[in-house]
């Protein structure tokens, strides 16, 4: 490949040639992979190399917004990866959630499609599954009361925690919790006479 290939590939973005070769800068001393978004510099101002390791060595530093320092750097899947982080943590949706991605400069629809890319659904569909999972666990695990899981999982009322529930098992809390307590209770039984 030719400096006037690799240049035209740099102007580009052209992320197929990732990984194939690197370009630097002479006048910022920074060192980019061809797809990287930063501002295309000036012919005369670009030297090629074939590995990282060569940039360094010529001593130019890694970009910090491609990182070309990396063997593989995937910035979606590590945005994708933040947000899911932060969902985990949230016991509620959209706490805190606005600040948040204003900390990631990402607005809400981006952030929606950054991690349905990588997860397959929504951050909502996600957080929805996690609020589940927690609220069946509670009822079959706890005697707690409807109210208080309804608040643990980040309900601000009861009512929108049956509908919400109703939505996703077709029964209310209450049922859920007595029939599936009377399951996990005769399967114990047959476990236990099992050991007779």
């Amino acid at each position: 490949m030719t400096p006037d290939e690799m240049y035209e590939a740099v102007v580009n973005n052209d992320g197929t040639f990732d990984g194939k070769f690197f370009y630097g800068v002479k006048s910022t001393g920074i060192f980019c992979r061809p797809s990287c978004p930063s501002k295309k510099p000036l012919r005369e101002n670009v030297c090629f190399f074939h590995t990282a390791q060569e940039a360094i060595a010529a001593g130019f530093r890694p970009c910090k917004r491609c990182r070309s320092d990396l063997t593989t750097y995937e910035p979606q899947r590590e945005v994708a990866k933040m947000i899911k982080e932060r969902l985990d943590h949230l016991p509620a949706y959209p706490v805190c959630w606005s600040a948040f991605l204003h900390e990631l400069g990402l607005s809400r629809r981006r952030a929606d499609a950054l991690f349905k890319d990588i997860y397959q659904m929504t951050p909502k569909e996600y957080v929805d599954r996690l609020r589940l999972r927690t609220a069946k666990q509670l009822l079959l695990e706890t005697d707690q009361q409807v109210i208080e899981i309804a608040d643990l999982v980040g309900f601000e009322g009861v009512s929108a925690f049956h509908r919400f529930f109703r939505m996703q098992t077709g029964e209310s809390p209450l049922v859920y919790r007595k029939k599936n307590r009377n399951v996990k209770h005769m399967e114990q039984e047959i476990t236990d006479k099992m050991k007779l």
